[in-house]
């Protein structure tokens, strides 16, 4: 057996961690969202359009808290290892969900969707992404992208089960990411890591900082490997990613059920099946894109291209299937697709992206993407909350359809320049298959 697959069976459980984390993720990301009517009914509103801002404003915080944190939990990663901010990360979501469970106030609620962003982006994220990478470098672009098929796992089921428990039970809708954190924080305490063994292995023979330069070779011979350095509008369209891709699919898995109830008028849990299709759609294409990756070697920027022009054009069908009389069935489909396109991967494969362009510390380059994914987090739910006040939820959801559009025709524009600088950087077209 070679080095490489020893290496992998032996981090096998570092993966299955990882996954785990994001299975409780994938909860995490789309509990306001699917019990918003008990949520606010549990905070003392009683008027819907009031209600709903509430649970926008927890969402936006939600947002802040990835947006102030993942920069320097990236740093903090880098420099202490992944064991520790993935067993606290999964700490203070257990901490986030309790509150949830048992406050009664808005206010409270918010800084329980804070803490919850601070765990998934300033701890998780800055340590999990690495220490996925780090743990089968050779396919770590389909590991990576795993991670998102564990979240739709949970946003398949997660939707169905809270809309059918959303009567006097519905504190079993917390129950259930409340014991799923618990799991994840055992499975982090448990777990060998890559990047930390190593850090022990270098302290152990009296040499702290080889670790430190086994990873800084590692930068260094990808930057030997490129015919010019990137520019800085590379450097600038690679991080910009994070934020429209996150934009496109945030959106749709917020509000895809308040576009079902509000403008197709759909009964809560045939609603709550339009995030199910959605997500659905995504597992698909993760599948699809960790083989044309894995297996195929096609690269990041090809997959992000095709996914942008297949979010385009789902989107645009949404957009159009009500004013020209196409039906809630064509709605389903096109939903199917965003799922494909938008939320299959996408944004983990931008991450794989930005060190293939860029490389530089892992969990650095992690945190720089991810602050432009927190921004978008932050800003959507702020702007629909804010039009919700303003023109109602049903006008504020399809302006906000309109806007995904947009940002996904950025989206392929920004895909047609980096794969003119890819070309420019490895002397290889992006369309061909990667070299080993």
């Amino acid at each position: 057996m070679s080095a490489a697959a020893e290496r992998a069976k032996k981090y096998l459980f570092a993966i299955a961690t990882v996954y785990m984390c994001y299975l409780t993720h994938g909860v995490q990301a789309i509990i306001f969202s699917q019990n918003q009517v008990n949520f606010y009914t549990q905070w003392g509103f009683t008027d819907a359009a009031a209600g709903a801002a509430a649970v926008s404003l927890a969402i936006t915080w939600t947002g802040v808290g990835k947006f102030v944190s993942v920069w320097i939990g990236g740093e903090i990663s880098d420099r202490i290892g992944r064991k520790i901010p993935a067993v606290l990360g999964g700490v203070l979501y257990i901490i986030s969900f309790v509150i949830m469970l048992v406050t009664d106030n808005a206010t409270v609620a918010c800084v329980a969707g804070f803490l919850s962003g601070v765990a998934t982006s300033g701890f998780w994220d800055g340590a999990l992404y690495p220490a996925i990478a780090e743990a089968n470098p050779r396919y770590s672009a389909s590991t990576t992208i795993g991670i998102k098929a564990v979240i739709s796992v949970s946003g398949i089921i997660y939707p169905i089960f809270a809309a059918m428990n959303s009567g006097a039970s519905w504190h079993i809708n917390i129950w259930i990411p409340i014991v799923m954190s618990i799991i994840a924080t055992v499975f982090a305490i448990l777990t060998p890591f890559v990047y930390d063994d190593e850090r022990k292995q270098a302290v152990e023979a009296g040499d702290g900082a080889a670790a430190k330069n086994a990873a800084d070779a590692e930068i260094q011979a990808a930057k030997d490997a490129m015919l010019q350095k990137p520019t800085a509008m590379t450097n600038f369209v690679t991080l910009f990613f994070g934020f429209v891709i996150m934009f496109i699919m945030y959106g749709a898995q917020q509000y895809s059920k308040s576009f079902g109830i509000n403008n197709l008028g759909l009964d809560p849990v045939a609603a709550a099946g339009m995030t199910s299709i959605y997500t659905a759609g995504s597992i698909i294409a993760v599948l699809f894109w960790a083989w044309m990756m894995g297996k195929l070697r096609w690269t990041p920027i090809k997959v992000i291209l095709i996914d942008a022009i297949l979010s385009a054009a789902a989107l645009a069908l949404v957009i159009l299937a009500l004013p020209l009389g196409l039906g809630a069935g064509v709605v389903y489909v096109a939903i199917a697709v965003l799922g494909f396109g938008a939320a299959g991967g996408m944004l983990q494969t931008g991450v794989t992206l930005r060190q293939m362009m860029c490389p530089g510390p892992r969990g650095r380059n992690v945190g720089m993407y991810y602050t432009f994914m927190g921004f978008a987090s932050v800003f959507l739910p702020f702007i629909v909350g804010s039009m919700t006040s303003a023109t109602g939820e049903a006008t504020a959801v399809w302006i906000m359809m309109i806007l995904l559009l947009v940002a996904s025709v950025l989206a392929i524009l920004m895909s047609v320049y980096v794969i003119a600088q890819y070309k420019k950087q490895f002397g290889e077209s992006a369309m061909k298959p990667m070299k080993d």
